[in-house]
């Protein structure tokens, strides 16, 4: 069958840009989006009637009934809820040579799942926007949208350009590093770009940005990128709703 073919093929990335569709599934996560954002979907995906019962679809949405075993092929987190066919949204091209409005966070993370809970994060601490330089992974892969619990829908999303192309990026430029300057003395500016390198391998050491460290006890080398990340936007945004009382 063509149709589940295609929708397999959201599973990766690949399949993402391809076809420009996603799939989201999710027991909170599914009913959430379609109340709050129904326009973004094209299809609803279920094995049983009784699956859709008290929900409200809008009109327009189509309904798919597979057999409980190619459901399960799509349903790779094993929600066993119904799935949504969504339509993947355009991803702007960011110009880095404009300077930053408000938190604007550039990120470079491969792992979907990572990807996923930084975007969380970000919603909820009010980052302007998120630029996703080319070695991120897809924000609409399954597993990022598993761990973004919809962040996705609530924050703008721009593709950015290589790593060589942000040192001529406008300023100010801050990252993340344990030899960096503490966090913890720091008083963050109005607008601004927050950095955050590939897992494992960092911000490039020649990048002119200026680096931050989050203090900890030593006991671990480093903090994973993710909750590195999400301190540092906690500690951006403490600092913001301290100046506004």
């Amino acid at each position: 069958n063509p149709q589940f073919k295609r929708w397999k093929s959201l599973l990766d990335s690949r399949g993402l840009k391809k076809h420009g569709q996603f799939l989201l599934s999710g027991r909170k996560a599914v009913p959430e989006a379609l109340s709050r954002h129904p326009e973004r979907f094209l299809a609803v995906l279920f094995w049983a009637e009784e699956q859709l019962a008290g929900w409200r679809l809008p009109a327009g949405l189509e309904r798919y009934r597979l057999s409980r075993p190619l459901f399960r092929e799509l349903d790779i987190i094993g929600t066993d809820a119904p799935l949504l066919v969504g339509r993947l949204p355009m991803l702007p091209a960011a110009d880095l040579s404009l300077p930053p409005q408000g938190l604007e966070l550039v990120c470079a993370l491969g792992n979907p799942d990572n990807l996923g809970a930084l975007l969380r994060s970000a919603a909820a601490f009010a980052v302007r926007r998120v630029i996703l330089l080319p070695e991120a992974a897809h924000p609409f892969h399954p597993r990022a949208l598993r761990s973004a619990a919809n962040a996705q829908f609530e924050l703008e999303l721009l593709q950015g350009p290589g790593w060589a192309a942000l040192n001529a990026a406008a300023g100010p430029l801050f990252a993340l590093d344990v030899r960096g300057a503490a966090l913890t003395d720091f008083a963050w500016p109005q607008d601004l770009r927050l950095i955050l390198g590939e897992e494992g391998k960092g911000v490039p050491p020649e990048l002119p940005v200026q680096r931050l460290a989050i203090p900890t006890t030593g006991a671990v080398e480093s903090l994973n990128a993710t909750v590195a990340a999400s301190l540092a936007l906690f500690s951006c945004y403490a600092s913001r709703q301290g100046a506004a009382r």
